[in-house]
């Protein structure tokens, strides 16, 4: 599993299968990514911190758009985002390929957009709610 954080979003060299772009910053997104990465996938992964500082963005607007949502980078090129982005990948990790399967199930992948839009509703008032709960250091 790849560690990708020295690179330009767009010149990210194409992994595999999925370039996984998360929000290290984001106390939630580390725990699931964290648990993600402790799995071995079916081909391998490469994981793009795009809150670290040495990561760069073709335009100052990609920052907060990749900051805000999960995206996926397929090996052809394609950007996924939100519900498309998690289907992709779980239909690379063992144990979750399951519901990786039944999301890509007509309206499914709708359907968990509809929750996850839901979801970053709410998100800061999560992340700060986890911020305060984390050990400190």
């Amino acid at each position: 599993m790849a560690d990708m954080t020295k690179s330009q979003i767009s010149t990210t060299p194409a992994c595999e299968s999925l370039t996984v772009m998360y929000d290290g910053a984001c106390p939630l997104c580390r725990r699931e990514v964290g648990l993600y990465r402790g799995l071995e996938p079916l081909q391998p992964l490469l994981w793009l911190d795009v809150s670290a500082a040495t990561t760069s963005f073709p335009d100052a607007k990609d920052s907060s758009r990749f900051l805000s949502r999960f995206h996926v980078r397929r090996a052809n090129g394609e950007l996924l985002s939100g519900a498309k982005a998690f289907v992709a990948l779980w239909l690379q990790l063992p144990g979750w390929r399951w519901l990786g399967r039944a999301a890509s199930l007509p309206g499914a992948t709708a359907f968990l957009e509809l929750l996850y839009v839901s979801f970053l509703r709410i998100r800061p008032a999560l992340q700060r709610l986890a911020r305060a709960c984390e050990p400190s250091k």
